[in-house]
Parts: structure tokens; C-alpha cells; sequence
């Protein structure tokens, strides 16, 4: 099912090729019935998907969230036509933990997008050690032909972004090692994928995560 967007987090829904109209919330309620694991995978961070996190909570959906914040300084936010109150995420983030604690959380993000300064870097990695992410991606900001940013002034050199992106890779390492390492001793839920002479192949169901034994 193909789910676009529109105002106050109302869908228009594709189904075979027809349009039907639903909304998020329904949609993952109705889900949560057929007794299956449902996971969300690159959620943006509109208001709604605040409503989303009790249905983790009481087990409706999978405990995990991934959701697009791509930066977080205001300016660079700014400029990719991102919601920029990034106090406001580390708020909401605190109040989804408090709601449902078993959350696991993962995002991407962009670094050397035109016009990131170091300062612009800096309050990226600021946010990381204070939101402590569970998992994350980074990518290098690459022109694409026809998109506004490539026009962009202030380009940042190829180097400077490749120093950068293993600056945030080596911090995110250490804060996912230290949350894994939370949950050594917790007995998980996992859904078994595999098993052969040499163990099992399961992923829990708090991440998308391969634990073999």
C-alpha cells in the first residue's frame, strides 16, 4: 500500500492502483487486529505520529520508530524544508521514552549539505549525545541534478564532508554500543527467522536486528 500525505496526517491511500482514503492512525489500528508484527519504517515527524506511540506502548505496533530528522541545526533544517524547532524533537523524544521505555528509535542524516558550518556540525553532534539514538544512518550530501540544493551557494568541500561523516559515525557507534549494551540481561521477544546446525537466526521486536545463537 502507497500512502501520501495531506494535511492534519490524513492519507490518500493507493490499493491495486485505486485511490482510498484512510488515515494513519486508523490505518494502524486496523493493522494492530490481524495479529502481526507491524514495524514503521521512515516516518517524518508530524505531530500525529505522537498519537502513535501508546499503540507501541500496549503492543498495537512494534516498539520502534524510524523517523527522518536528516539535521539539527535550525539553519540547515531550514534550508531542506525541515520542521527546524529542534528542542521541541528532544522534547518529544523524552515523552515517547516516558510513554513507551522499550522504544527503539533510528533516523538518518545528512551532513556537508551547502551552507553547514562547522558550528552547523557541531549542534548536530550536540543533538546526538543528547538524544542518544538507538540506530542511525549518515550520508554524505550529494548534488543531484534539478533539485534546489545543488544550486545551492556555499558548497561544502568533498573532504570536509567525508571528515565529518566519520566524526558522526564514530560518536553514533559509541552511543548505539552503550544502548545495546542496556539490554544485555533483559529476556526479548524475537521472531525466529532461521534456524540450522549452527543456531538460530531471530530478530527481536524492538529493532530490525539479526541475533544469532
Amino acid at each position: 500500500m502507497d500512502l501520501k500525505r495531506q494535511e492534519g496526517g490524513v492519507k490518500t491511500a493507493f490499493w491495486n492502483g485505486m485511490p482510498i482514503k484512510n488515515d494513519l492512525m486508523t490505518l494502524c489500528k486496523q493493522l494492530g487486529k490481524l495479529g502481526i508484527w507491524v514495524r514503521l519504517h521512515y516516518v517524518y515527524p508530524y505531530p500525529h505520529v505522537d498519537d502513535l506511540i501508546p499503540l507501541m506502548a500496549d503492543g498495537t505496533l512494534l516498539p520502534y520508530l524510524d523517523i527522518l530528522l536528516q539535521h539539527a541545526s535550525p539553519k540547515i533544517l531550514k534550508a531542506m524544508k525541515r520542521p527546524s524547532s529542534i528542542d521541541r524533537t528532544l522534547e518529544r523524544i523524552k515523552k515517547w521514552r516516558e510513554i513507551c521505555p522499550d522504544l527503539t528509535l533510528r533516523s538518518t542524516f545528512i551532513v556537508g549539505f551547502p551552507g553547514e558550518t562547522e558550528e552547523d556540525f557541531q549542534l548536530l553532534l550536540g543533538f546526538l549525545k543528547e538524544a542518544q539514538l538507538d540506530r542511525v544512518g549518515c550520508f554524505k550530501f550529494s548534488p543531484v541534478e534539478g533539485t534546489p540544493a545543488t544550486d545551492m551557494a556555499d558548497q561544502v568541500p568533498e573532504d570536509v564532508k567525508e571528515e565529518r561523516f566519520h566524526r558522526f559515525m564514530q560518536l553514533q557507534q559509541e552511543i548505539s554500543a552503550n544502548r545495546l549494551k542496556q539490554k544485555i540481561g533483559k529476556t526479548l521477544d524475537v521472531l525466529v527467522d532461521e534456524i540450522d546446525e549452527e543456531g538460530i537466526i531471530a530478530a527481536p521486536k524492538q529493532m530490525p536486528l539479526k541475533l544469532m545463537g
